[in-house]
């Protein structure tokens, strides 16, 4: 039953209507649904959209789906992709299809999100202490016997605000915990030492509200994170663990939670789970990457594992900003109709990578383009003397980091390598 919702919920997607409020789609598509609009499958670049629109390449989206599945499977990881980074359903729907366990969340509202839509395993990487959004959760539990939810605590303080909300809602059933420990000093959120977390243990086992079901953390927050320090963190994590099963904390439950994994250390992650000794229960351990989906022409481009293993997998960026050249004002300069509001730039700025022509629809590199700065609406364009570029051309720019590049766009056509659009990915920020 819980697969049939999750279908329909997605599969209804399909019947909303086409409208002024998704930009860069066809004006002369107005009042079509997405799925009519998707099946007339329109070219990006003749089929009336309007730049700038950012498109996801199908093939990269396939291929990294793929990768990721492969990857955990090879090293006996379940898999809890964060939803953070696109919050779209469509996409949970196929990292579901491609083996993952279930969806990571980082605040109440995206788990509201996921039960819209029918997700049924929800880890949530942050501790809950707004009554109002512990009273929904204790409700849904309630209802819903096959809903699997996981969170962190970091704290006594937390822990006695979740146990007074959850009582006073008359929650039946408690709700799953793991110790948070922390990436260290300076580190954000997490306990910071482990005789504090034996403390917050304690806590949680004098409630009748919350169940401990494991440990987790971010490696990605150790101070001065390298392959060394990240690992030495994560054996602390799996040490943990086995204190806590040795003192008996997880008596009353099937499986032991050890969670960590961000998008630039599930190798390490991978290496440092595969040591942790057998517990008196079967464990679960559970890899929260995220960014994988979309993957990046910037950060992760450059932080992705797989450029220590590249024996194991590669990710191929899926995101491709199109916008047009509007101005060419004085030599070595040229502005395009995207900015802010249209491509990340809390990490890098965009890059230029191929350039279409207006006058014969011809594609080349984008030699000698560069992007300096972003204004709301505008891209700053230094131009190199010997780059040919005209006031109409279309330029392709690929993005760093894809949580800042999702949430910019409310439905994203998803292309072919020829530029056949053939589905669009709704988000929900």
């Amino acid at each position: 039953m819980a697969t049939d919702h999750r279908d329909q919920a997605v599969a209804a997607l399909a019947r909303e209507r086409v409208d002024h409020r998704f930009k860069g789609l066809p004006p002369n598509a107005e009042g079509l649904t997405v799925g009519e609009l998707a099946a007339e499958r329109r070219s990006l670049f003749t089929g009336g959209f309007t730049t700038p629109v950012l498109a996801l390449s199908a093939e990269a989206l396939e291929h990294n789906l793929v990768a990721m599945e492969r990857y955990s499977a090879a090293h006996g990881l379940a898999f809890a992709p964060h939803g953070k980074t696109s919050l779209a359903p469509q996409l949970f729907e196929r990292q579901l299809a491609h083996g993952a366990w279930g969806i990571t969340a980082a605040v109440p509202t995206q788990v509201r999100i996921y039960r819209a839509f029918g997700i049924q395993r929800i880890f949530l990487a942050n501790e809950v202490v707004d009554a109002a959004a512990l009273h929904w959760l204790a409700a849904e539990l309630d209802a819903d016997p096959d809903f699997r939810f996981i969170a962190y605590v970091d704290s006594v303080r937390g822990v006695e605000l979740m146990d007074a909300a959850l009582r006073e809602a008359g929650a039946r059933r408690p709700v799953d915990v793991v110790v948070e420990l922390g990436g260290g000093e300076g580190a954000r959120t997490g306990v910071r030492t482990e005789a504090e977390c034996a403390t917050v243990a304690d806590a949680v086992a004098a409630t009748e509200t919350l169940r401990l079901v494991g440990v987790a953390g971010y490696e990605g927050e150790v101070p001065k994170a390298d392959g060394e320090r990240v690992r030495t963190w994560l054996r602390r994590l799996t040490a943990l663990a086995v204190d806590f099963d040795a003192a008996g904390r997880f008596e009353d439950v099937d499986e032991v939670v050890v969670s960590a994994g961000g998008s630039a250390w599930f190798d390490a992650v991978a290496d440092v789970f595969a040591e942790l000794p057998t517990l008196s229960r079967p464990v679960l351990k559970l890899l929260r990457s995220g960014a994988y989906v979309s993957h990046d022409d910037g950060h992760y481009r450059h932080i992705t594992p797989f450029n220590r293993v590249p024996e194991e997998g590669e990710l191929h960026p899926a995101f491709r900003l199109w916008a047009q050249v509007v101005s060419r004002p004085e030599p070595g300069q040229a502005f395009l109709n995207a900015g802010k509001r249209d491509a990340a730039y809390d990490l890098d700025m965009p890059e230029p990578q191929l350039i279409r022509s207006a006058r014969d629809a011809s594609t080349r590199p984008a030699t000698g383009l560069t992007i300096t700065a972003l204004s709301d609406q505008h891209a700053w364009v230094s131009v190199a003397d010997d780059t040919d570029l005209e006031v109409g051309d279309w330029v392709a720019l690929g993005l760093s980091h894809p949580c800042t590049s999702f949430d910019k766009w409310q439905l994203i056509p998803v292309a072919e390598a020829d530029g056949t659009v053939t589905d669009y990915i709704r988000t929900f920020f």
